[in-house]
Protein backbone atom coordinates (compact mmCIF):
# COMPACT_ATOMS: atom_id res chain seq x y z
CA UNK A 1 0.00 0.00 0.00
CA UNK A 2 1.61 3.40 -0.71
CA UNK A 3 2.49 5.98 1.76
CA UNK A 4 0.43 9.07 1.56
CA UNK A 5 3.67 10.97 0.18
CA UNK A 6 3.54 8.70 -2.63
CA UNK A 7 0.32 9.06 -3.98
CA UNK A 8 -0.93 11.50 -6.69
CA UNK A 9 -1.36 14.41 -5.28
CA UNK A 10 -4.24 17.65 -7.00
CA UNK A 11 -4.62 21.16 -6.30
CA UNK A 12 -8.01 19.86 -6.17
CA UNK A 13 -9.87 16.32 -6.42
CA UNK A 14 -13.62 16.35 -7.10
CA UNK A 15 -15.84 13.22 -6.11
CA UNK A 16 -18.35 12.71 -9.06
CA UNK A 17 -17.56 13.60 -12.60
CA UNK A 18 -21.29 14.35 -13.49
CA UNK A 19 -22.14 17.92 -15.44
CA UNK A 20 -21.19 20.55 -11.96
CA UNK A 21 -17.32 18.91 -11.51
CA UNK A 22 -17.14 18.37 -15.19
CA UNK A 23 -17.76 21.92 -15.92
CA UNK A 24 -15.10 22.72 -13.23
CA UNK A 25 -12.49 20.66 -14.29
CA UNK A 26 -13.26 22.09 -17.94
CA UNK A 27 -13.07 25.78 -16.54
CA UNK A 28 -9.97 25.14 -14.40
CA UNK A 29 -6.99 25.26 -16.28
CA UNK A 30 -7.52 29.33 -16.10
CA UNK A 31 -6.54 29.29 -12.73
CA UNK A 32 -3.42 28.28 -13.73
CA UNK A 33 -3.26 26.79 -9.65
CA UNK A 34 -1.20 23.56 -10.89
CA UNK A 35 1.18 22.03 -13.16
CA UNK A 36 -1.28 21.44 -16.59
CA UNK A 37 -3.61 18.18 -16.16
CA UNK A 38 -2.32 16.91 -12.85
CA UNK A 39 -3.90 20.32 -11.12
CA UNK A 40 -7.51 18.75 -10.85
CA UNK A 41 -8.76 14.94 -11.06
CA UNK A 42 -12.87 13.67 -10.68
CA UNK A 43 -13.21 10.07 -9.43
CA UNK A 44 -17.17 8.41 -10.36
CA UNK A 45 -18.21 5.34 -9.44
CA UNK A 46 -19.49 5.11 -13.30
CA UNK A 47 -17.66 3.07 -15.78
CA UNK A 48 -17.75 5.69 -18.01
CA UNK A 49 -19.45 9.10 -18.45
CA UNK A 50 -23.25 8.95 -17.44
CA UNK A 51 -25.90 10.90 -16.29
CA UNK A 52 -29.02 9.56 -14.71
CA UNK A 53 -28.68 6.74 -17.70
CA UNK A 54 -31.71 4.71 -16.31
CA UNK A 55 -33.96 7.87 -17.11
CA UNK A 56 -33.25 8.19 -20.77
CA UNK A 57 -36.09 7.38 -23.09
CA UNK A 58 -37.21 8.55 -26.40
CA UNK A 59 -38.81 11.49 -26.96
CA UNK A 60 -37.59 12.98 -23.73
CA UNK A 61 -36.68 16.70 -23.87
CA UNK A 62 -34.34 19.28 -21.64
CA UNK A 63 -35.55 21.85 -19.42
CA UNK A 64 -32.98 24.14 -20.07
CA UNK A 65 -31.51 26.16 -23.26
CA UNK A 66 -28.98 24.41 -24.49
CA UNK A 67 -27.01 27.82 -24.52
CA UNK A 68 -26.70 26.60 -20.56
CA UNK A 69 -24.04 24.36 -21.15
CA UNK A 70 -20.54 23.64 -19.17
CA UNK A 71 -18.60 26.85 -20.25
CA UNK A 72 -20.76 29.29 -22.12
CA UNK A 73 -21.96 31.76 -19.63
CA UNK A 74 -18.45 32.59 -18.52
CA UNK A 75 -15.96 31.73 -21.35
CA UNK A 76 -18.10 30.99 -25.05
CA UNK A 77 -14.90 30.88 -26.93
CA UNK A 78 -13.83 27.77 -25.07
CA UNK A 79 -13.46 24.74 -27.05
CA UNK A 80 -15.71 22.64 -24.76
CA UNK A 81 -19.47 24.57 -25.84
CA UNK A 82 -22.22 22.64 -26.87
CA UNK A 83 -21.70 24.67 -30.11
CA UNK A 84 -18.96 23.63 -30.53
CA UNK A 85 -20.07 19.85 -30.18
CA UNK A 86 -22.50 20.33 -32.80
CA UNK A 87 -19.81 21.50 -35.17
CA UNK A 88 -17.18 19.26 -34.76
CA UNK A 89 -19.91 16.73 -34.62
CA UNK A 90 -21.72 17.40 -37.64
CA UNK A 91 -24.77 17.62 -36.13
CA UNK A 92 -25.39 21.53 -35.98
CA UNK A 93 -27.79 21.90 -39.63
CA UNK A 94 -29.71 18.55 -38.31
CA UNK A 95 -30.50 19.54 -35.21
CA UNK A 96 -31.04 23.41 -36.41
CA UNK A 97 -33.62 22.03 -38.47
CA UNK A 98 -35.77 20.00 -36.40
CA UNK A 99 -36.70 23.30 -34.69
CA UNK A 100 -36.50 22.04 -31.25
CA UNK A 101 -37.86 23.87 -28.31
CA UNK A 102 -35.26 22.25 -25.96
CA UNK A 103 -33.07 19.51 -26.90
CA UNK A 104 -33.49 16.02 -26.57
CA UNK A 105 -31.82 14.97 -23.51
CA UNK A 106 -30.32 12.01 -25.08
CA UNK A 107 -28.55 14.75 -27.04
CA UNK A 108 -27.00 16.81 -24.02
CA UNK A 109 -25.86 13.15 -22.36
CA UNK A 110 -23.72 12.85 -25.58
CA UNK A 111 -22.74 16.32 -25.19
CA UNK A 112 -21.76 15.52 -22.18
CA UNK A 113 -19.59 12.41 -23.06
CA UNK A 114 -18.23 14.32 -26.17
CA UNK A 115 -17.21 16.83 -23.46
CA UNK A 116 -15.80 14.25 -20.83
CA UNK A 117 -13.50 12.50 -23.34
CA UNK A 118 -11.67 16.01 -24.07
CA UNK A 119 -11.19 16.39 -20.08
CA UNK A 120 -8.11 14.76 -18.61
CA UNK A 121 -7.70 13.53 -15.67
CA UNK A 122 -10.87 11.75 -14.90
CA UNK A 123 -11.11 8.09 -13.24
CA UNK A 124 -14.34 6.27 -13.51
CA UNK A 125 -15.04 3.04 -11.84
CA UNK A 126 -13.38 4.68 -8.74
CA UNK A 127 -15.71 4.61 -5.46
CA UNK A 128 -14.40 7.35 -3.01
CA UNK A 129 -15.23 5.67 0.31
CA UNK A 130 -13.86 7.63 2.56
CA UNK A 131 -12.14 11.73 2.60
CA UNK A 132 -10.17 12.29 5.75
CA UNK A 133 -8.64 15.37 6.37
CA UNK A 134 -4.77 15.37 7.74
CA UNK A 135 -4.19 18.60 8.90
CA UNK A 136 -2.35 19.50 5.55
CA UNK A 137 -5.11 18.37 2.84
CA UNK A 138 -7.30 15.71 2.55
CA UNK A 139 -6.96 12.09 1.95
CA UNK A 140 -9.39 10.39 -0.04
CA UNK A 141 -9.60 6.27 -0.09
CA UNK A 142 -11.22 3.82 -2.59
CA UNK A 143 -11.04 -0.15 -2.56
CA UNK A 144 -10.20 0.31 1.07
CA UNK A 145 -7.08 2.24 0.23
CA UNK A 146 -5.36 5.42 -0.07
CA UNK A 147 -5.85 6.88 -3.50
CA UNK A 148 -4.98 10.46 -3.61
CA UNK A 149 -4.09 13.45 -1.92
CA UNK A 150 -5.30 16.85 -2.54
CA UNK A 151 -5.42 20.64 -1.56
CA UNK A 152 -9.25 20.98 -1.73
CA UNK A 153 -11.70 19.00 -2.70
CA UNK A 154 -15.24 19.57 -5.01
CA UNK A 155 -18.33 17.59 -4.00
CA UNK A 156 -20.42 16.84 -6.83
CA UNK A 157 -22.21 13.22 -5.70
CA UNK A 158 -25.57 14.05 -7.11
CA UNK A 159 -28.55 12.61 -6.26
CA UNK A 160 -30.30 9.57 -5.85
CA UNK A 161 -34.07 8.38 -6.16
CA UNK A 162 -36.29 8.80 -2.92
CA UNK A 163 -37.57 5.60 -1.70
CA UNK A 164 -40.38 6.67 0.57
CA UNK A 165 -40.28 4.61 3.80
CA UNK A 166 -43.87 2.78 2.75
CA UNK A 167 -41.60 0.50 0.32
CA UNK A 168 -40.21 -1.68 3.03
CA UNK A 169 -41.06 -4.72 2.96
CA UNK A 170 -43.42 -4.86 -0.11
CA UNK A 171 -42.70 -7.53 -2.76
CA UNK A 172 -40.87 -6.62 -6.03
CA UNK A 173 -43.53 -4.66 -7.88
CA UNK A 174 -43.09 -1.81 -6.23
CA UNK A 175 -40.37 -0.13 -7.40
CA UNK A 176 -38.08 3.04 -8.00
CA UNK A 177 -38.76 5.24 -11.83
CA UNK A 178 -35.04 4.10 -12.24
CA UNK A 179 -35.35 0.50 -12.34
CA UNK A 180 -38.72 0.86 -15.25
CA UNK A 181 -36.15 0.22 -17.96
CA UNK A 182 -35.35 -2.79 -17.13
CA UNK A 183 -38.16 -3.83 -15.94
CA UNK A 184 -40.62 -2.75 -19.11
CA UNK A 185 -40.17 -5.74 -21.33
CA UNK A 186 -40.74 -8.33 -18.33
CA UNK A 187 -44.11 -6.08 -17.23
CA UNK A 188 -45.09 -6.28 -20.77
CA UNK A 189 -46.86 -9.78 -20.63
CA UNK A 190 -49.81 -8.31 -19.15
CA UNK A 191 -50.10 -5.05 -20.71
CA UNK A 192 -54.25 -5.02 -19.46
CA UNK A 193 -52.34 -5.50 -15.49
CA UNK A 194 -53.15 -2.10 -13.03
CA UNK A 195 -49.69 -0.11 -12.67
CA UNK A 196 -49.34 2.96 -10.67
CA UNK A 197 -46.56 5.72 -11.04
CA UNK A 198 -46.58 7.74 -8.00
CA UNK A 199 -45.13 10.93 -8.13
CA UNK A 200 -46.75 13.91 -9.71
CA UNK A 201 -42.96 15.08 -10.79
CA UNK A 202 -41.63 15.38 -14.56
CA UNK A 203 -39.93 11.34 -13.98
CA UNK A 204 -43.46 10.54 -12.94
CA UNK A 205 -44.58 12.14 -16.13
CA UNK A 206 -41.90 10.13 -18.62
CA UNK A 207 -42.21 7.60 -17.01
CA UNK A 208 -46.90 7.05 -17.81
CA UNK A 209 -46.19 8.20 -21.50
CA UNK A 210 -43.27 5.48 -21.38
CA UNK A 211 -46.04 3.12 -20.50
CA UNK A 212 -48.73 4.49 -22.61
CA UNK A 213 -46.40 4.03 -25.56
CA UNK A 214 -45.10 0.59 -24.46
CA UNK A 215 -49.01 -0.21 -24.86
CA UNK A 216 -50.35 -1.08 -21.24
CA UNK A 217 -53.64 0.14 -21.26
CA UNK A 218 -54.58 0.48 -17.08
CA UNK A 219 -52.15 2.68 -15.83
CA UNK A 220 -53.11 5.16 -12.80
CA UNK A 221 -51.09 8.38 -12.01
CA UNK A 222 -50.91 9.65 -8.52
CA UNK A 223 -49.54 12.86 -7.18
CA UNK A 224 -49.66 14.40 -3.98
CA UNK A 225 -50.23 18.17 -5.59
CA UNK A 226 -54.19 19.56 -6.42
CA UNK A 227 -52.91 19.96 -10.04
CA UNK A 228 -50.07 18.16 -12.43
CA UNK A 229 -48.31 21.81 -12.89
CA UNK A 230 -46.20 22.64 -15.10
CA UNK A 231 -43.04 24.84 -14.62
CA UNK A 232 -43.46 28.83 -15.14
CA UNK A 233 -40.89 29.54 -17.59
CA UNK A 234 -41.92 33.05 -18.35
CA UNK A 235 -39.25 35.84 -18.72
CA UNK A 236 -39.85 37.09 -14.88
CA UNK A 237 -40.22 33.47 -13.31
CA UNK A 238 -36.56 33.07 -15.21
CA UNK A 239 -34.65 36.40 -13.63
CA UNK A 240 -34.48 33.65 -10.63
CA UNK A 241 -31.72 32.01 -12.97
CA UNK A 242 -29.39 34.59 -13.18
CA UNK A 243 -26.13 35.65 -11.17
CA UNK A 244 -27.89 38.93 -10.32
CA UNK A 245 -30.46 37.05 -8.38
CA UNK A 246 -27.97 34.70 -6.69
CA UNK A 247 -26.38 38.25 -5.21
CA UNK A 248 -30.02 39.42 -4.16
CA UNK A 249 -30.45 36.30 -2.14
CA UNK A 250 -27.13 36.69 -0.23
CA UNK A 251 -28.02 39.79 0.89
CA UNK A 252 -30.61 38.08 3.08
CA UNK A 253 -31.00 36.32 6.10
CA UNK A 254 -31.37 32.47 5.76
CA UNK A 255 -34.47 32.08 6.98
CA UNK A 256 -35.75 34.82 4.46
CA UNK A 257 -33.73 33.03 1.33
CA UNK A 258 -35.36 29.77 2.32
CA UNK A 259 -39.18 31.00 2.17
CA UNK A 260 -38.42 33.03 -1.24
CA UNK A 261 -36.60 29.88 -2.01
CA UNK A 262 -39.96 27.38 -1.34
CA UNK A 263 -42.10 30.37 -3.45
CA UNK A 264 -40.00 30.11 -6.40
CA UNK A 265 -40.47 26.26 -5.95
CA UNK A 266 -42.69 26.01 -9.76
CA UNK A 267 -40.09 27.74 -11.66
CA UNK A 268 -38.22 24.77 -11.34
CA UNK A 269 -39.52 22.03 -9.68
CA UNK A 270 -42.71 20.69 -11.94
CA UNK A 271 -43.54 19.55 -15.71
CA UNK A 272 -42.00 21.02 -19.07
CA UNK A 273 -45.09 21.69 -20.91
CA UNK A 274 -44.33 19.84 -24.05
CA UNK A 275 -43.94 16.98 -22.54
CA UNK A 276 -46.91 16.78 -20.68
CA UNK A 277 -48.32 18.20 -23.82
CA UNK A 278 -47.62 14.81 -25.65
CA UNK A 279 -48.55 12.47 -22.73
CA UNK A 280 -52.06 13.99 -23.37
CA UNK A 281 -51.71 13.51 -27.20
CA UNK A 282 -50.48 10.25 -26.94
CA UNK A 283 -53.38 9.43 -24.21
CA UNK A 284 -55.65 10.68 -26.29
CA UNK A 285 -54.56 8.58 -29.78
CA UNK A 286 -54.67 5.45 -27.36
CA UNK A 287 -57.88 5.91 -26.58
CA UNK A 288 -59.36 6.44 -30.29
CA UNK A 289 -58.22 2.20 -29.94
CA UNK A 290 -59.43 1.60 -26.85
CA UNK A 291 -62.49 3.72 -25.90
CA UNK A 292 -61.11 5.05 -23.27
CA UNK A 293 -58.08 6.15 -21.77
CA UNK A 294 -55.43 4.20 -20.79
CA UNK A 295 -53.98 6.48 -18.44
CA UNK A 296 -55.95 7.99 -15.71
CA UNK A 297 -54.46 11.20 -13.75
CA UNK A 298 -55.06 10.98 -9.95
CA UNK A 299 -53.66 14.71 -8.96
CA UNK A 300 -54.61 15.26 -4.61
CA UNK A 301 -53.46 11.88 -3.84
CA UNK A 302 -50.65 11.78 -1.24
CA UNK A 303 -49.96 7.45 -0.86
CA UNK A 304 -49.34 7.12 2.69
CA UNK A 305 -49.25 3.49 2.80
CA UNK A 306 -48.99 0.41 0.78
CA UNK A 307 -49.64 -3.05 1.86
CA UNK A 308 -49.58 -6.39 -0.34
CA UNK A 309 -52.77 -8.40 -0.80
CA UNK A 310 -52.69 -11.16 -2.93
CA UNK A 311 -50.86 -10.29 -6.15
CA UNK A 312 -52.09 -6.52 -5.63
CA UNK A 313 -50.64 -3.37 -3.73
CA UNK A 314 -53.33 -1.74 -1.99
CA UNK A 315 -52.47 1.97 -1.53
CA UNK A 316 -54.14 4.50 1.01
CA UNK A 317 -53.90 7.46 -0.20
CA UNK A 318 -54.91 11.15 2.10
CA UNK A 319 -56.95 13.02 -0.46
CA UNK A 320 -58.93 16.63 0.55
CA UNK A 321 -61.76 14.63 0.90
CA UNK A 322 -60.47 11.91 3.19
CA UNK A 323 -59.20 8.22 3.00
CA UNK A 324 -58.93 6.71 -0.55
CA UNK A 325 -57.94 3.42 -1.67
CA UNK A 326 -56.10 1.86 -5.23
CA UNK A 327 -55.22 -1.09 -6.21
CA UNK A 328 -52.81 -1.82 -8.54
CA UNK A 329 -50.37 -4.94 -9.84
CA UNK A 330 -47.50 -2.56 -10.12
CA UNK A 331 -45.88 0.79 -8.48
CA UNK A 332 -43.76 2.58 -10.05
CA UNK A 333 -42.17 5.19 -7.52
CA UNK A 334 -41.08 8.12 -8.79
CA UNK A 335 -41.54 10.88 -5.54
CA UNK A 336 -38.49 12.85 -6.08
CA UNK A 337 -34.41 12.49 -5.50
CA UNK A 338 -32.64 13.47 -2.79
CA UNK A 339 -28.91 14.22 -2.13
CA UNK A 340 -26.40 11.29 -2.36
CA UNK A 341 -24.03 11.10 1.06
CA UNK A 342 -20.83 12.63 1.03
CA UNK A 343 -18.48 10.28 2.10
CA UNK A 344 -16.45 12.50 4.66
CA UNK A 345 -15.13 10.10 7.57
CA UNK A 346 -16.19 10.83 11.07
CA UNK A 347 -13.43 13.35 11.85
CA UNK A 348 -14.28 15.35 9.14
CA UNK A 349 -17.99 14.71 9.32
CA UNK A 350 -17.87 16.30 13.25
CA UNK A 351 -16.54 19.06 11.39
CA UNK A 352 -19.21 20.41 9.33
CA UNK A 353 -21.31 23.21 10.48
CA UNK A 354 -25.12 22.74 10.28
CA UNK A 355 -28.04 25.84 10.28
CA UNK A 356 -31.35 25.20 12.37
CA UNK A 357 -32.84 23.30 9.17
CA UNK A 358 -30.09 20.58 9.18
CA UNK A 359 -28.57 21.95 5.70
CA UNK A 360 -24.89 22.15 5.65
CA UNK A 361 -23.68 26.00 6.35
CA UNK A 362 -22.44 26.78 2.18
CA UNK A 363 -20.60 30.04 1.98
CA UNK A 364 -21.62 32.85 -0.80
CA UNK A 365 -18.44 30.76 -2.90
CA UNK A 366 -19.81 27.70 -2.45
CA UNK A 367 -17.46 26.19 0.24
CA UNK A 368 -18.75 24.17 3.04
CA UNK A 369 -18.73 25.87 6.41
CA UNK A 370 -16.08 23.51 8.76
CA UNK A 371 -14.01 24.04 11.88
CA UNK A 372 -10.08 23.57 11.17
CA UNK A 373 -10.12 24.21 7.30
CA UNK A 374 -6.52 25.70 7.76
CA UNK A 375 -6.53 27.00 4.39
CA UNK A 376 -8.06 23.88 3.13
CA UNK A 377 -11.18 24.26 1.45
CA UNK A 378 -14.11 21.94 0.66
CA UNK A 379 -16.50 23.36 -2.43
CA UNK A 380 -20.00 21.47 -2.07
CA UNK A 381 -22.20 22.22 -5.76
CA UNK A 382 -26.08 20.72 -5.47
CA UNK A 383 -26.60 21.38 -1.99
CA UNK A 384 -27.39 25.20 -1.56
CA UNK A 385 -30.88 25.67 -2.86
CA UNK A 386 -31.41 27.66 0.88
CA UNK A 387 -29.12 29.59 0.06
CA UNK A 388 -27.82 30.17 -3.18
CA UNK A 389 -31.35 29.60 -5.13
CA UNK A 390 -33.60 27.46 -7.24
CA UNK A 391 -30.61 27.03 -9.84
CA UNK A 392 -28.59 25.12 -7.31
CA UNK A 393 -29.57 21.67 -8.25
CA UNK A 394 -30.08 21.95 -11.99
CA UNK A 395 -27.90 22.53 -14.68
CA UNK A 396 -28.76 26.07 -15.54
CA UNK A 397 -25.89 28.45 -13.96
CA UNK A 398 -22.88 25.28 -14.21
CA UNK A 399 -20.56 27.23 -15.19
CA UNK A 400 -21.59 30.18 -13.23
CA UNK A 401 -20.85 28.60 -10.23
CA UNK A 402 -17.54 26.55 -11.31
CA UNK A 403 -16.43 29.88 -11.83
CA UNK A 404 -17.32 31.18 -8.46
CA UNK A 405 -15.41 28.20 -7.10
CA UNK A 406 -11.85 28.91 -9.15
CA UNK A 407 -12.17 32.49 -8.11
CA UNK A 408 -12.59 31.61 -4.48
CA UNK A 409 -9.60 29.04 -4.63
CA UNK A 410 -7.55 31.22 -7.11
CA UNK A 411 -7.87 34.27 -4.83
CA UNK A 412 -8.40 36.23 -7.61
CA UNK A 413 -11.06 36.85 -10.60
CA UNK A 414 -10.33 34.42 -12.99
CA UNK A 415 -13.46 35.04 -14.46
CA UNK A 416 -15.36 38.27 -14.54
CA UNK A 417 -19.17 36.93 -14.57
CA UNK A 418 -20.91 40.40 -14.98
CA UNK A 419 -24.43 40.39 -14.58
CA UNK A 420 -25.58 44.07 -14.22
CA UNK A 421 -28.30 44.84 -16.75
CA UNK A 422 -31.42 43.62 -14.57
CA UNK A 423 -34.77 45.08 -15.39
CA UNK A 424 -36.06 43.77 -11.96
CA UNK A 425 -35.52 45.39 -8.27
CA UNK A 426 -36.45 42.43 -5.88
CA UNK A 427 -37.44 42.92 -2.62
CA UNK A 428 -38.16 40.29 0.34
Amino acid sequence: MPTPDALPSYQVAGIGAGPANLSLAALFPAANLGSGAASIALFDSQPGPAWHPALLSPGVRMQTSWMKDLVSLVDPRHPLTFMNYLVTSGRLFALLNAQFDTIPRLEYVRYLTWAARRIEGIHYDTTIERISYTGDGFLLHAGGRPVARAEHVSIGVGTRATRPAWMEGLPGTAFIADDLGRRIDGLCADLAAPIAVVGGGQTGLECVLKLINAGFTDIRWLGRRQWFQTIDDSPVANEFYRPAHQQFLQQLSRGTRRRLVVEQGPTGDALTPGALRVLYQSNYDRMLDLDRFPAVLYPGRDVVSVAADGGDLVMRCDTPGGREEHRARHIVVAVGREASPVPFDDDLAERVEYDDDGDMLIEPDYSLRWKGMNGHRIFVLNRARYSHGVPDANLTLLPVRAATVINAMAGRPVFNVVDDLCPVRWIA
